[in-house]
């Protein structure tokens, strides 16, 4: 009898991960409007599945179900990216404040750490993409590492709120250099277990990306991402 379940949850959970792709990775344009019937045969199954991945990714902001009106692809406007940064310069920092204070194993150091040499490794390619990658999964680690789940999935879903803008802007930004040593230096205070330092550190570094994407936005006139 559970059969039948199981195998509509995993239906569910794949056409939320392949809808999911597809508005942050721009296939699915903002702004756009799709019905459900077309969503379901461009993922190649029924419905059911795609309406309720549909309403699982509208409750996190990635899309809207409007009646008669189909299913709209959310942009992120400018307005929304300040408030998502302003979100992700508090949090993160404590994030970084509590594995300091907690202190970073060996090998959650080494992971960070090998994050930082994608980065490196990534800008001397000159392949932003592969940096913008390692640099997320940095941050991703680094929150993790911090043991609150809550706060795990909540920076997570505002990364991929943002994840738009952010390959958007990669090319656009100077080489991120300083960026991937404000990393090396984060893991350096965290180990260190210095909290105050780490914590500021973070903060500046969350301020200064903040400030130079929402200037090369408005710059660029990239309104809706």
């Amino acid at each position: 009898m559970t059969a039948p379940a199981q195998k509509n949850d995993t239906q569910t959970q794949r056409a939320y991960q392949t809808l999911k792709s597809l508005v942050m990775e721009n296939k699915l344009k903002p702004s756009a409007s799709y019905l459900e019937t077309e969503l379901a045969e461009m993922l190649g199954m029924s419905r059911t599945p795609v309406r309720e991945a549909t309403l699982q990714l509208q409750s996190e902001g990635f899309l809207s179900i409007r009646p008669r009106h189909g299913i709209i692809v959310l942009p992120i406007s400018i307005e929304d990216m300040q408030d998502i940064y302003d979100l992700l310069t508090e949090l993160e920092p404590y994030a970084a404040e509590k594995v300091a204070r907690a202190g970073l194993g060996a090998e959650a150091h080494d992971l960070l750490m090998s994050h930082v040499g994608a980065m490196d490794a990534a800008l001397e390619a000159d392949d932003l993409v592969a940096w913008a990658d390692a640099d997320q999964a940095f941050h991703m680690d680094l929150v993790r590492f911090a043991g609150n789940a809550r706060l795990s999935k909540i920076i997570g879903t505002f990364w991929d709120q943002v994840h738009r803008a952010r390959i958007a802007t990669l090319t656009l930004r100077p080489k991120p250099v300083c960026s991937n040593e404000d990393h090396r230096k984060l893991v350096e205070l965290v180990q260190a277990g210095n909290w105050k330092a780490a914590r500021k550190l973070h903060r500046d570094h969350r301020e200064n990306g903040k400030t130079m994407l929402l200037n090369l936005i408005k710059h660029h006139n990239l309104s809706h991402l």
